[in-house]
């Protein structure tokens, strides 16, 4: 019989849907328990009321025991720490594995001292938390979680994400894959894209900006009154076939977050042989490195457009650093190859309670 996979995280997550498309793929049997729902094909769904406020999360464990002991999976994985996690570890069921975001680690405990003691406790309970990047590793350690840590990022799909010719590029198009939200500050991305353009009107430079999201209005205004109405497009949110079109036909992507660990964006655009302007972070230096001028500090839109400039100058330096990209993407990016890694670990827990070293 398949080992019975259970996922807690939000159903509407494109990073949760791929998860259990991968390990259904490996031969799992795979079910969801979410408060934001949405059909995955193949997955069994059982779904708890709306959090509307943090401290919903708080009053679903009742809830989500019902539905795990109904349901009774072999491993339970929650996404998320201080949400889902919360859930599974009051949950109690094991082998119990926690993926952190990002800033369940490296946010939100910083806003109490009572949310970085549950943080601890939360870590604690789980036998495997995964993370993707060097340094939310480093900071998930610091909680002294008492079972294996992994270092396993979301991966790109090389076989969708891949580059087209350099030359196919016309003009300099430029693409931001975040959502407008505030912590992505798309404004100062446009921002960036305006100093360009008004300094080279001959570029002919154009932004797409997909990803959607609440800033939507604030967005639009802001391109108005800039002047960029015909320069900057509204994209909105995406699947993987016209996220790839846009990346195809663009000589830059953007990526300017005030906190991230390793973005799947990134990775895709690297693995798409496109140059990333991005947030000077430590997930991206892992990624991207320093040495081609492109990570900024602070969010400075000067900055972005110096940076769209240099790549706008010299085309054949940009071309390079895409396939750099590319290359440093085959050999490391590959979701296949992580996904691999995670239904290795998945058996090795199995393996650990079956000879009872997992109560």
């Amino acid at each position: 019989m398949n080992p019975h996979l259970c996922l807690l995280g939000d159903a509407n997550s494109v990073h949760v849907r791929r998860w259990a498309g991968e390990m259904q793929a490996r031969g799992f049997r795979v079910s969801v328990v979410t408060g934001r729902p949405q059909p995955i094909d193949g997955v069994e769904q059982r779904v708890v009321e709306p959090v509307k406020r943090s401290v919903d999360w708080l009053l679903r464990t009742a809830q989500v025991r019902r539905h795990l002991d109904d349901l009774a999976p072999d491993i339970v994985h929650a996404h998320y720490v201080t949400s889902y996690g919360y859930l599974a570890a009051r949950c109690g069921r094991r082998p119990m594995v926690m993926t952190a975001w990002g800033s369940d680690i490296l946010v939100s405990p910083r806003e109490s001292r009572l949310i970085r003691w549950l943080t601890r406790w939360i870590l604690r309970q789980a036998d495997l938390v995964t993370g993707d990047s060097e340094d939310l590793i480093e900071a998930i350690a610091e909680y002294g979680p008492r079972g294996r840590v992994e270092q396993i990022h979301w991966g790109v799909d090389m076989t969708k994400f891949r580059p087209v010719p350099w030359a196919e590029k016309v003009g300099f198009r430029v693409v931001s894959l975040r959502a407008w939200e505030a912590n992505y500050r798309i404004d100062r991305i446009i921002e960036g894209v305006a100093l360009f353009a008004g300094r080279h009107p001959d570029a002919g430079v154009h932004l797409y900006l997909l990803g959607g999201g609440t800033q939507e209005s604030m967005l639009r205004a802001l391109v108005k009154e800039l002047g960029l109405t015909e320069q900057v497009s509204f994209v909105g949110r995406v699947g993987d076939v016209e996220m790839v079109a846009y990346l195809d036909r663009c000589k830059a992507s953007i990526s300017l977050p005030v906190s991230d660990a390793t973005s799947v964006s990134v990775l895709e655009s690297m693995a798409s042989g496109v140059p990333v302007v991005a947030s000077d972070l430590p997930a991206n230096r892992q990624w991207l490195g320093d040495d081609d001028g492109l990570l900024i500090a602070g969010g400075d839109s000067s900055a972005v457009a110096a940076a769209l400039e240099g790549l706008w100058r010299d085309d054949g330096r940009a071309r390079q650093i895409g396939s750099k990209n590319n290359l440093r993407m085959k050999h490391e990016g590959s979701r296949a190859v992580q996904m691999d890694a995670v239904a290795s670990l998945y058996h090795q827990l199995l393996e650990r309670k079956k000879a009872g070293h997992i109560a």
